[in-house]
């Protein structure tokens, strides 16, 4: 009988354990708490010796067994060694869930798997349950983002990416004595169909400033114009927030690209989020809406945005930033 919640921690270019694995994590928990104390086990891919310095971290956020593949052919992601080798030991392991990070890796790498394993895969997920009946519950995004649907699978494992931000990591620790596990792995039989000449580390692959934000501050169509948005990084800099905007806003080239926030653009929790100007359109809801304190401006008391709002101030968004930019400078120090 399948058992266990298999999650995989992704090591970065940089060489660092992705931070959306920690995230799983901490969901994790609570699933498995739901699932009968099912176990929490780490798959994790690397070069020889590198699980070692990951091991307090594994210690500390849950999780109760860690299978490392190590070979020096996992230096960089390869689809054909990572999903075969990845395979073979899911196999063994037999979960009854895999969690993967959606991320560009782990969007090429549970595509292959479920494939391999002949079982579902819930893509690109926001929300995660069990339901009544001890099946996982995937929610995410569908028809264009109008609507969002809970899927789930018939068989198992069963499969969901998650978007990187999303849930956040624990709060405090949860300390277990990990068991850590070495199966072996042996390449030889796997082609080389791919190989990395070079890596080139661009602007553009630097974490988004959005994600680690306290307070971010976004526009919508109702800034009206780049000189708009100037307004909010005006803002932004007298109460230490980061500029977001809505793909609209985006597209309209009133605003930049690694500001979008959204189903198309980042996932981000800040502690308070300012909604400036922006209708609340399910696309854009489902980037912020974990957010612990969201607050609106828009001059139309019918707008969306305001249902998912903890305070809703109906009005100009010119006239009403400036008064809210000096009350928050007021609280800025204790948030």
């Amino acid at each position: 009988m399948s058992r266990g919640i298999l999650l995989y921690a992704q090591i970065t270019k940089s060489g660092y354990v992705h931070p959306v694995f920690f995230e799983l994590a901490s969901k994790a928990q609570e699933l498995s708490k739901k699932l009968n104390n099912e176990p929490i086990i780490a798959l994790i891919m690397t070069t020889k010796g590198n699980t070692e310095k990951f091991k307090e971290g594994f210690q500390k956020f849950g999780i109760d067994k860690v299978y490392a593949l190590e070979n020096e052919r996992f230096e960089n992601y390869i689809s054909d060694y990572y999903i075969t080798s990845a395979v073979n030991v899911i196999k063994q392991i037999d979960p009854s869930v895999i969690l993967i990070g959606a991320t560009c890796e782990g969007r090429d790498f549970a595509p292959g798997i479920s494939t391999a394993l002949h079982t579902g895969l819930t893509a690109d997920c926001i929300e995660l349950d069990i339901n009544e009946k001890g099946q996982l519950a995937a929610t995410r995004p569908t028809f264009g983002g109008q609507l969002m649907a809970t899927i789930l699978s018939k068989k198992t494992p069963q499969m969901a990416t998650v978007r990187p931000n999303v849930f956040k990591p624990l709060e405090e620790d949860v300390v277990k004595d990990t068991e850590f596990v070495y199966p072996e792995v042996n390449l030889d039989g796997i082609e080389e169909r791919v190989k990395i000449l070079n890596f080139i580390k661009g602007i553009e692959n630097e974490r988004n400033k959005l994600l680690d934000a306290k307070i971010i501050i976004a526009g919508g169509m109702g800034m009206k114009n780049a000189k708009g948005f100037e307004m909010l990084e005006d803002a932004a800099k007298v109460i230490g927030a980061e500029v977001g905007a809505t793909r609209a806003a985006v597209e309209a080239g009133i605003a930049k690209r690694n500001m979008q926030i959204g189903q198309t653009g980042v996932t981000v929790t800040p502690k308070i989020y300012i909604a400036c100007g922006i209708s609340g359109a399910i696309q854009h809801i489902v980037g912020m809406e974990n957010s612990d304190k969201i607050f609106a401006v828009n001059i139309d008391k019918n707008a969306p945005i305001f249902e998912h709002c903890d305070c809703g101030i109906v009005g100009d968004v010119f006239e009403v930033l400036p008064e809210m930019v000096e009350f928050l400078k007021k609280i800025n120090e204790n948030i």
